[in-house]
């Protein structure tokens, strides 16, 4: 699930005064871990997209709902077909992870929180731009090529 920042509410219809904003644990708890066991989620107010496909400043048009921040469900690419590295790749740039992973949920935790800086450019000489995103994933979920239940 990825945190950012989008408009487009005219698909949704929210009472007035209604701000989404939901702590950790909730996003993790409430939508990513009903999203990956295909469970209904109440309102349809995290779009789905291929993140990845798009520079940052395309995302707002793309979400639900937001106003400086946007929420997403997107796929986990692989950098290569058989590993388990990540591929964050994205428009006209790349995604950098920085900082440490931060779990999420007590007493158990149910997902992992990384903090990543979008840089404009090829690797490893990218600009560094302002634009941050938060990747949340489920915890202790199998990642190795070739498995069916890489949900997260």
């Amino acid at each position: 699930m990825i945190k950012g920042v989008l408009r487009n509410q005219q698909q949704l219809e929210l009472p007035a005064g209604f701000r989404f904003h939901p702590t950790d644990d909730e996003l993790v708890q409430h939508y990513l871990c009903r999203k990956c066991a295909g469970q209904p989620i109440s309102v349809s107010i995290i779009a789905e997209i291929d993140l990845y496909k798009f520079d940052p400043w395309q995302l707002p048009e793309k979400a639900l709902h937001g106003e400086k921040e946007w929420y997403f469900f997107s796929p986990r690419d692989r950098k290569y077909p058989n590993g388990s590295r990540p591929n964050r790749a994205a428009g006209t740039g790349y995604w950098k992870a920085t900082g440490a992973d931060k779990p999420v949920g007590k007493p158990k935790t149910l997902g992992i929180k990384k903090a990543l800086v979008f840089y404009a450019g090829k690797a490893p000489r990218g600009i560094k731009t302002n634009w941050i995103m938060h990747e949340y994933r489920l915890a202790n979920v199998d990642r190795s090529a070739g498995k069916s239940n890489n949900n997260g």
